[in-house]
């Protein structure tokens, strides 16, 4: 094989945003084959494509290697794990499930099938800015995590979005709010980054700002194994809403927020110095740079690239999918976040108990 045929099973907005990249040959070595949506009319001009109307049919058509499952979030268990016992490659969007119990499901799927490729798109690895950060915690410049702070308020939805769908804001069709629809990205990027926590506690107010059944807007605190502490805020209902990411080592603070990377690099360890120093007030000295970095070009192809390559060459995924260690620095892994509901009594009463992030967030094997 030189070449995957790929089909994309769900031509909603993210759907047609994969068929376009793919139509236009954003992905070497990978062709777009197939397409499938309930209702076929507005696929007609995909065609000379193959159009279906069922996910496994296409599954099952022999016109495909691989598939992007981009349907409402209650489809991706089944359909995942149908390609899987028909050893297509899956790709599914994220969430890989809208409970865990059902990822859990589709995890063990895929143990089943070891020589299949499963992965989950989780773009946000490939953006150049995370991955200026990832370098620079790797390296050490940062020294021992001490604390995050982000503030991810800026995806603002009104009630018509929420209306376009009826399984959107449900527990039982999309499994979650905001923690699991939106700023799931954002939560992969955190463990990604800082390693995954080991304690936390969620504060979700359900439907604080829509009429919905699920959270619409969240803060945790978090806690690492190395004593790092953090706290993460995320909103559909604030605008105009703010994106900044905070990190603070034992040797300087990394701010990102604007589209700017700022660096303020303490010129010895603050630890050590407090230890050391002679003076009740003194501080390090410390300089401050702006880190530049580039936009990310179509970082949804750059994945579906990684997972073409993948399969052709039997190649892991790039650096940049690597998950973090546990101990509060940044290492080589193999996990990536997963949200999950896990809220528990979050439903009744909008605060989840305290413990492991598993309430959270699942690590699933790619």
């Amino acid at each position: 094989m030189n070449k995957v045929r790929l089909g994309i099973i769900g031509m909603g907005n993210i759907g047609k945003y994969h068929a376009e990249y793919l139509l236009n040959h954003k992905v070497e070595r990978g062709e777009l084959t197939a397409v499938c949506a309930p209702t076929t009319a507005n696929l007609e001009k995909y065609r000379p494509v193959k159009v279906f109307s069922d996910g496994e049919q296409l599954i099952r058509s022999g016109e495909v290697d691989a598939v992007i499952i981009a349907t409402p979030h209650f489809q991706h268990t089944t359909l995942g794990i149908a390609a899987l016992k028909a050893g297509v490659h899956v790709l599914v969007e994220k969430p890989i499930s809208s409970h865990k119990a059902d990822a859990e499901r589709l995890i063990a799927a895929h143990k089943q099938y070891p020589n299949i490729i499963f992965a989950g798109m989780f773009q946000l690895r490939s953006e150049p800015r995370y991955l200026q950060i990832q370098k620079l915690i790797q390296e050490g410049s940062l020294g021992k995590l001490v604390r995050v702070n982000w503030i991810n308020t800026d995806w603002f939805r009104t009630e018509a979005y929420y209306a376009s769908g009826g399984w959107r804001a449900t527990w039982k069709g999309e499994g979650g709010g905001v923690l699991l629809n939106q700023c799931l990205h954002n939560l992969d990027t955190l463990q990604w980054l800082c390693g995954m926590p080991e304690r936390l506690r969620g504060f979700c107010q359900l439907g604080r700002f829509h009429h919905i059944e699920v959270e619409d807007n969240v803060t945790v605190y978090l806690e690492w194994p190395n004593s790092a502490t953090g706290v993460f805020v995320s909103s559909t209902g604030e605008t105009p809403g703010t994106n900044r990411l905070e990190i603070v080592g034992t040797l300087g603070k990394l701010v990102l927020e604007n589209n700017r990377l700022i660096f303020t690099r303490n010129e010895k360890d603050m630890i050590e110095f407090s230890r050391t120093a002679e003076q009740g007030f003194a501080k390090p000295e410390s300089t401050t740079s702006e880190i530049p970095f580039q936009n990310a070009t179509l970082p949804h192809a750059a994945m579906v690239q990684n997972f073409v390559n993948a399969i052709l060459d039997g190649t892991l995924f790039a650096d940049w999918q690597h998950a973090g260690a546990a101990d509060g620095r940044c290492g080589v892994g193999k996990e990536a976040g997963r949200v999950d509901r896990g809220l528990d009594d979050s439903k009744k009463n909008g605060q989840s108990r305290g413990g492991g992030f598993r309430e959270f967030v699942s690590q699933i094997t790619l």
